[in-house]
């Protein structure tokens, strides 16, 4: 039988061979629980965009690509970890190397995609607020909204190729190549963490800014509207919860790489904390927005 740590590096099942039944079964009812609650509000603000045209900005378009990326991680890859969790660990199902790369492709495609989408929407917020209508104007055209959905899921298939030689079966290769995907992994998350931390801690000081000081004639008049609906308030909610779901899991893959592995109950919550985020994200992005509140109260039943 394979040890813990073959196990977790050769499968993206979150849960160990050692795990009792009534762990696995727990964890295989929170991946539905989350799957289902997940699906549902990605594809209700999916669906209220596109059938409500005050809905249809910019901004919102980089959240349908976030829910779309999110689909990948709610309605695909969650429903079969919620499965496999219930089948006995030596099943066949889960020692089939290709079903295996299927649904680390699914998880990496989605929560990529998902990571690319929450920075293009705090960039445009923070060019939004921070600069003048005509520079965001020229940046955020049709076709260069387009060009940037487009480039988050190309960066995205980018390490397809090199999935299969990431999931070999042989263990010491395997845990060579999952150390160096987690730095690598662990990084990128870091850096993108930084670069949103950025965008809206500048809408911050500038929101804060503008209320203290008076409106000069010759200065352009700041963005009200976009001010009430992004606060202060929203603003440290939305990345207390990004940094609850990213950062374990940065810290749980550094630290295996420089000093030792965590414990592998660890390494799978971090990563649970990570996927969890998919689900999130939907509520993240919509609560403090009147618009979305009056779309949803407007298609939902009453009462």
């Amino acid at each position: 039988m394979p040890n813990a740590s073959s196990w977790s590096a050769s499968s993206p099942l979150l849960l160990l061979w050692e795990d009792s039944s009534g762990t696995r079964i727990f964890l295989s009812l929170l991946y539905a629980v989350l799957a289902i609650s997940g699906t549902l509000s990605n594809v209700m603000v999916i669906y209220l965009v596109f059938s409500f045209k005050k809905l249809q900005t910019t901004s919102n378009a980089f959240i349908v690509n976030g829910c779309a990326a999110d689909l990948s991680v709610c309605a695909l890859w969650m429903p079969q970890e919620a499965v496999l969790g219930l089948l006995p660990p030596n099943s066949s199902s889960l020692r089939s190397a290709e079903y295996r790369l299927l649904r680390g492709g699914l998880l990496g495609l989605g929560l990529t995609v998902s990571l690319a989408s929450h920075l293009l929407v705090a960039f445009n917020r923070y060019v939004l607020i921070t600069k003048l209508p005509s520079v965001y104007q020229a940046l955020y055209q049709r076709r260069h909204t387009g060009c940037m959905i487009g480039l988050s899921w190309a960066l995205a298939l980018l390490p397809v190729p090199l999935l299969p030689g990431l999931w070999t079966l042989g263990s010491a290769q395997s845990d060579g190549s999952s150390r160096y995907t987690a730095l690598l992994l662990a990084l990128a998350v870091l850096g993108q963490t930084a670069l949103l931390l950025h965008c809206y801690l500048g809408i911050v000081r500038r929101v804060r800014g503008s209320a203290k000081r008076l409106p000069s004639p010759a200065a352009p008049p700041p963005p009200r509207r976009a001010q009430r609906r992004l606060s202060s308030v929203s603003v440290l909610l939305l990345c207390c919860v990004f940094l609850l779901g990213t950062q374990p899991l940065v810290w749980v893959s550094l630290l295996g790489f420089f000093l030792r592995p965590a414990p592998p109950a660890l390494q799978a919550a971090s990563w649970l904390l990570l996927c969890s985020l998919s689900a999130l994200n939907p509520l993240l992005y919509t609560w403090r927005s009147e618009e979305f509140r009056r779309a949803a109260r407007s298609v939902l039943p009453r009462g």
